[in-house]
């Protein structure tokens, strides 16, 4: 049976207690797997075998309601839209009424009925899920509430309990205004693709449905029109507005041959393109379920902060349960000062504060983050980049612009130049690494026509080079190492090597199983920035920034001196890029690693926060990462560093104002000094606070 990923947005879960409900429901039901429960977001990601309306039922069954992420639409009606306002002002009338008759001495039967309808107005949902909490035998805040309410009820504090259910839903109404604020990334996301596309077929141009358009037609976009597929601009040129996908300030410019996205938008004229990717799998589709990813996730420190959470309420419940009976049991109290107590302990028995320390300033974090151009797959990612010491680079698409170009061809036999050039292009034109398109590009240039027709049994060799059969022959393109492993090297291609790798060039030798037949030199222009990043980097606190590449050694040390690299690695193969990224985590604890090919998956991986270029970077590269840097500005990782240090601070600073507010109202409490007043408007105060704290993190700008 197949399995699907649904996203369920469900509007109850506000704190740990609803989560917890919801686990041990979902985790009864065969064919069911949560893959991450997001409190600020209120959805609930899961892998399911079952119909998902199987899913929504099982979620009803514990009083909460749910429904599928792109099934949520706003409410229009009046009344649906504005019922909570309306209840809520009600509700702050029949206190203000309740006070008045109380000054004017009318009786207590109208003062109190006063007040419990205004405890009905403010928080009738809350009292009913209080009830459904007992039923699933939960703790949660709307139990404490309904618990608080009531006890306050019966020992006649009627002001008191209509002025705490009020304090509490008003808290409740600001809080899911504030979150509003952090929810707005990934359904803004799923709105930027439009539904339809304007496809060419049979001469004619119509409007049909994007999941109907196929790999290799053609769309036309017009201006002021979002490009609805990514592809390749086959006609036209135009100013494409893509910030939103790569997080680029500026439109970039499309012509022939460029690569447009999905969600982008088109400012000037128009463009054909044909489409090379299924809606599906559009660079926009796979940033929104990498999203989704990120969002389900969990920051380590969130998870020290839940499990707290879950021993924190029913501890002070049954701390509140001990003061309500045994003074008055055991040392004959009276027993409503006692109880009141209790009630005051109850409220602040709510671990809302807490809970929300963490995930709303990490959901403003990865928020801001993808506002720049910087997809960063989850909380713990964000976390990790506060505690870096060293960078290890390469260096072909992250220090340098990945674009080289072919300078010098020398033949070292009979050979042409054009006959190299185009040998070592069929032998590389299967091949994704950039020297090898510099290689293809060279050939085009000079003529040379479907590339790939005549190769047969390509073959790749990590770090060395590639080899294929050629109308029967087989031939290598391969650098220095594998031309010396062959034993082939000789002097004059030893001389012409050095010759070229002292002028700072990569090189690439053309070679058959015997011998080699050219050498192609290839230059890469350094990024501009990149001295200026790599001194960033220092002052952000990293110790040290390392270069690995299979480059040779001079090439190597010429672009680290340029840069002010630390330390430098040539002539390193794929899995050796392992071991080093693996040294770098034993001597600094913890390692970044920026990429953006094929070689550096593995490097990715394991390093504790993998880097990749996502403009220039492969898919390998893409998956195996753990942060993309969608628009390939190296200036994004100060900007980084930055966020994750701030978000850390942040985080803390919430732990903290969180646990004091509680550490201060329990004792207090407990010596009978605060009131339920002042207990719900710290409590919930110090959950406003927390909020609104992290949320600056979206309006964040690195120095």
């Amino acid at each position: 049976m197949k399995t699907l990923t649904t996203t369920f947005v469900v509007k109850d879960l506000c704190c740990s207690a609803e989560e917890i409900l919801i686990r041990k429901k979902l985790q009864k039901m065969d064919g069911v797997e949560i893959r991450g429960i997001n409190i600020v977001e209120k959805t609930v990601n899961v892998l399911h075998t079952c119909p998902a309306e199987k899913v929504i039922l099982a979620f009803n069954e514990v009083g909460l309601k749910a429904e599928l992420l792109n099934d949520v639409v706003e409410e229009q009606s009046f009344w649906i839209q504005y019922k909570t306002i309306v209840l809520m002002v009600s509700s702050a009338l029949l206190i203000v009424a309740g006070f008045l008759c109380a000054l004017l001495n009318v009786s207590e039967i109208v003062i109190a009925g006063l007040f419990v309808c205004s405890i009905l107005f403010s928080g009738w949902n809350i009292l009913l899920k209080g009830v459904n909490a007992v039923k699933n035998i939960s703790l949660d805040m709307n139990f404490l509430m309904t618990v608080a309410t009531i006890g306050a009820t019966i020992i006649g504090k009627w002001e008191e309990s209509a002025v705490v259910m009020f304090l509490f839903a008003l808290s409740e109404l600001l809080e899911q205004v504030s979150l509003k604020r952090s929810r707005t990334a990934l359904r803004s996301l799923m709105t930027l693709t439009p539904v339809t596309a304007n496809v060419l077929r049979n001469g004619k141009e119509i409007s049909v449905d994007v999941k109907t358009v196929l790999i290799h037609e053609r769309i036309v976009i017009r201006p002021g029109e979002r490009i609805p597929l990514d592809g390749i601009v086959l006609s036209g040129a135009s100013s494409v507005n893509q910030a939103q996908i790569t997080g680029e300030s500026k439109p970039a410019t499309k012509n022939i041959g460029d690569e447009v996205f999905a969600g982008s938008y088109n400012e000037r004229g128009t463009l054909e393109i044909e489409v090379f990717k299924p809606h599906t799998d559009t660079m926009l589709a796979r940033i929104i379920r990498l999203v989704e990813d990120a969002q389900s996730s969990r920051a380590p420190m969130q998870n020290v902060v839940e499990k707290f959470a879950q021993y924190y309420s029913p501890t002070v419940f049954a701390l509140a349960c001990c003061i309500a009976l045994v003074p008055p049991l055991i040392f004959h109290q009276a027993f409503s000062d006692w109880f009141y107590r209790a009630l005051v302990l109850l409220v602040i028995a709510c671990p809302c504060a807490l809970v929300l320390s963490t995930p709303v300033t990490i959901m403003s974090g990865l928020t801001n983050a993808l506002r720049h151009g910087v997809l960063i797959k989850g909380g713990k990612f964000l976390e990790a980049l506060g505690s870096i010491k060293a960078i290890a680079f390469d260096k072909t698409g992250t220090l340098t612009k990945g674009t080289p170009t072919v300078t010098d061809i020398i033949s070292l036999n009979s050979l042409s130049k054009e006959e190299i050039i185009r040998l070592a292009a069929l032998v590389e034109s299967k091949s994704e690494h950039h020297v090898a398109e510099a290689v293809v590009r060279k050939a085009n240039e000079q003529g040379v026509d479907s590339l790939g027709m005549l190769v047969h049994q390509f073959e790749s060799l990590p770090g060395k080079g590639v080899r294929a059969t050629i109308d029967g022959k087989s031939y290598i393109v391969g650098n220095h190492t594998l031309i010396e492993e062959l034993e082939i090297c000789t002097q004059q291609t030893e001389k012409t090597l050095e010759q070229m790798e002292r002028d700072g060039k990569s090189t690439i030798i053309l070679a058959t199983e015997h011998e080699p037949l050219g050498v192609i030199a290839v230059a890469d222009e350094i990024r501009a920035e990149a001295p200026q990043i790599v001194r960033q980097l220092h002052e952000e606190g990293i110790e040290k920034i390392i270069l690995l590449t299979g480059d040779n050694a001079a090439t190597a040390r010429a672009l680290a001196v340029q840069v002010g690299i630390d330390e430098v690695h040539h002539q390193v193969l794929p899995d050796e890029k392992l071991q080093h990224i693996n040294k770098l985590k034993e001597r600094y604890g913890a390692v970044a690693m920026v990429g953006d090919g094929v070689n550096d998956a593995p490097a990715l991986a394991s390093a504790t926060v993998g880097i990749a270029m996502g403009k220039t970077g492969t898919d390998v590269s893409l998956e195996a990462a753990d942060i993309v840097l969608m628009s390939d500005e190296l200036s994004k990782l100060p900007y980084m560093m930055s966020l994750s240090r701030k978000t850390l601070s942040i985080i803390k600073q919430n732990i903290a104002i969180a646990l004091l507010t509680k550490l201060v109202f329990l004792v207090l409490g407990m010596f009978g000094v605060a009131t339920l007043w002042m207990a719900i408007i710290a409590d919930d105060g110090a959950t406003l606070v927390v909020i609104l704290n992290g949320l600056r993190l979206l309006r964040f700008k690195s120095k």
